[in-house]
């Protein structure tokens, strides 16, 4: 059957319109047809579509284009102050940007000049320990993902930047004047929630359970436009919340349908997906399934175009200690020194009973006085003990997350010398290539290398609120939009995370100083492939007391095993004494949960801060191989996701 001539004509017409005169070094040359054979061959740049007529073709995975920085501003991170600048470089920076960028190699001895304030200048040195015998290490610039930074030893000078002034220390001891230290805290405290709020947090999980938003919004469709879609899921799910409400609060449901207007009830809606994200905050191990859909819809609600198109914004700031005191001009409760003994967490474990019942009746006056004390007019004094509360919530989260860490610290110091093994069973060296290790390390350097880790771990989490708060920032940003990008996992979102990663170089700019010596890579991923976005990146590390804490219950246990004649007969035929199987199980973990293994390929772990963590989750994986994992049973372990 042949065609029509219009037909012909039309297809001879496309045909002279897929051709196209492309400039070569040689003069003009006439571009091939865009066909497969031509886009697949030796030089697929020539070939052009014939629809875009010269113009560059974009999508949605390109990156934005490069903007000029402003003046006065970081020319590295372009959103904070510029406050030194770097005479080699010619460059202005802000603090934390300097430190990351400067902080080995060459870079390390350039002179700088402070900007704002009138610092004394660090000059330039000049042939001050150069490495003669490898010069790549007196040139490296910048940190590097891969394993030749692993044999670098830095020593961290003491003198830090003001940045580190903003994470804070710990705890006041008891008794002692407590000054800024709550009220500091305070601004990244949620606020426990009440009873009533707890019954709105029910119907919330339950809307979020049966929404399929991201299986809706995260694809690429041909349907309606993404705005509309959007538009269309919030609008189910407030839908769903108003129905639920209508069968545990009748009145106030019949209140919300009244209206059908979504606008005009914003403030409900608001309050519900509040009270959602604040009880995450103060309990990590819950809505594991359901958060990440509330916060992606917020992120998606925060859209110009959704806005205009809901006609409401479903964000609010989270309902801090901080904001509560403020609002009724009672701050100077967070500066009374009794708040350490109302906020103390009073545990039982080796006390006898009347010490703890000593401890919860001096706790419980202690609230008693600063809630009659602080209490006035919108202020009652329910309300200040629910501040006290939510800092006393605080402490335990620090003792469930933060301590274990402080724990691994001392096994690792109380079993292992720092420069020196007895024998091969104290030896942590490790070698790549062998046991699934990435990483060569001697004794001395594993040691250095898993006390840095432990302690930036321990740092993390004791200013994970803090973080949490500027990873929502981020993430609900109006002006950082996300691309929807195959990471390797699927398709995820990726963001940048200004805020979160400044201060995770704060953070690690503070671990650095405090262990002395840095091993290995300084790369904080943070919107990229390996963490998308700054909910990947808190959702990493609020496992850390998964790992650590089931490590940490099972060996606390192993005195109790050996009360019993036949475990202790077990424990002495198989590991020899109690202080080899301590030794086993804590060696095997600095050793091979700190070697760089557990990645898809090569260059996704390493000795790179987030790497370290993928490698202690890969040791978790293998625990069950290990010859060990009958005591870890005999403990009670149930595994690294269970409760203990």
């Amino acid at each position: 059957m042949t065609g029509s001539p219009a037909s012909a004509e039309s297809a001879a017409a496309n045909t002279n319109a897929g051709r196209s005169l492309l400039a070569s070094n040689g003069g003009f040359t006439v571009a091939r047809d865009f066909s497969l054979e031509n886009i697949l061959g030796e030089n697929p740049d020539q070939v052009q579509h014939p629809r875009l007529n010269g113009a560059t073709a974009t999508g949605w995975d390109e990156e934005a284009p490069d903007r000029p920085v402003l003046d006065g501003f970081c020319v590295e991170c372009e959103d904070q102050p510029a406050q030194v600048l770097c005479e080699t470089c010619s460059d202005a920076y802000c603090e934390v940007c300097f430190a990351a960028q400067h902080r080995k190699g060459t870079r390390k001895r350039h002179a700088v000049k402070p900007l704002a304030e009138q610092k004394p200048e660090k000059k330039a040195k000049i042939d001050d320990k150069m490495d003669v015998e490898n010069p790549a290490a007196n040139g490296a610039t910048a940190d590097s993902d891969d394993e030749s930074d692993d044999g670098d030893w830095e020593r961290v000078t003491a003198s830090g930047h003001s940045m580190a002034s903003e994470v804070l220390g710990p705890q006041p001891a008891i008794g002692s004047s407590v000054g800024d230290w709550f009220f500091e805290r305070s601004k990244y405290i949620p606020m426990r929630l009440t009873l009533g709020e707890r019954k709105y947090l029910r119907l919330l999980e339950a809307a979020l359970t049966v929404s399929e938003y991201t299986d809706k919004i995260d694809t690429i469709g041909f349907g309606l436009s993404k705005a509309k879609r959007i538009v269309q899921q919030i609008r189910e799910l407030c839908a769903i919340m108003s129905g639920l409400l209508i069968s545990a609060d009748y009145k106030q449901g019949q209140e919300l349908f009244s209206s059908k207007d979504f606008h005009a009830n914003a403030d409900f809606y608001q309050a519900i997906f509040e009270l959602g994200r604040r009880h995450k905050i103060m309990n990590p191990d819950k809505m594991r399934s359901t958060y990440g859909k509330l916060i992606y819809l917020l992120q998606d609600s925060q859209s110009p175009e959704v806005k205009e198109l809901l006609s409401f914004s479903c964000v609010k700031p989270i309902k801090t200690v901080y904001t509560i005191l403020e609002e009724h001009n009672a701050l100077d409760l967070l500066r009374d020194d009794l708040i350490t003994i109302a906020t103390k967490e009073i545990y039982s474990e080796g006390r006898s009973r009347r010490e703890v019942q000593r401890d919860i009746k001096s706790k419980e006056l202690a609230i008693e006085r600063l809630s009659a004390k602080y209490h006035r007019h919108g202020l009652p004094q329910e309300q200040v003990r629910q501040c006290l509360y939510s800092i006393g919530d605080n402490h335990a989260f620090l003792r469930a997350n933060r301590d274990p860490c402080e724990r691994m610290i001392e096994y690792l110091k109380e079993y292992f010398h720092p420069t020196q093994a007895k024998d091969s069973k104290s030896s942590l060296s490790i070698r790549s290539g062998r046991s699934g290790a990435r990483l060569t390390h001697d004794h001395s350097k594993q040691y250095a290398y898993v006390l840095q880790s432990l302690t930036l771990w321990r740092e993390i989490l004791h200013d994970m609120f803090r973080l949490w708060s500027l990873a929502e920032q981020d993430l609900l940003s109006e002006n950082i939009s996300y691309r929807l990008r195959d990471t390797g996992q699927g398709l995820n979102r990726v963001q940048a995370a200004p805020k979160t990663s400044r201060m995770m170089q704060t953070i690690l700019q503070k671990a650095q100083r405090s262990v002395g010596t840095w091993i290995g890579s300084s790369v904080i991923h943070m919107g990229d492939h390996n963490v998308p976005n700054a909910l990947m990146f808190i959702d990493k590390y609020t496992q850390i007391y998964r790992i650590l804490l089931p490590i940490c219950n099972t060996l606390s246990q192993i005195p109790k095993l050996t009360s019993v004649p036949a475990l202790r007969s077990y424990i002495d035929d198989e590991f020899g004494t109690m202080d080899n199987l301590y030794r086993e199980i804590l060696g095997d973990f600095f050793r091979h949960g700190f070697d760089g293994s557990g990645a898809d390929n090569f260059f996704d772990a390493g000795s790179c801060i987030d790497g370290r963590l993928t490698s202690a989750w890969n040791w978790c994986n293998m625990l069950e191989k290990k010859r060990y994992f009958h005591v870890f049973l005999l403990t009670g372990f149930v595994g690294f996701d269970g409760e203990w």
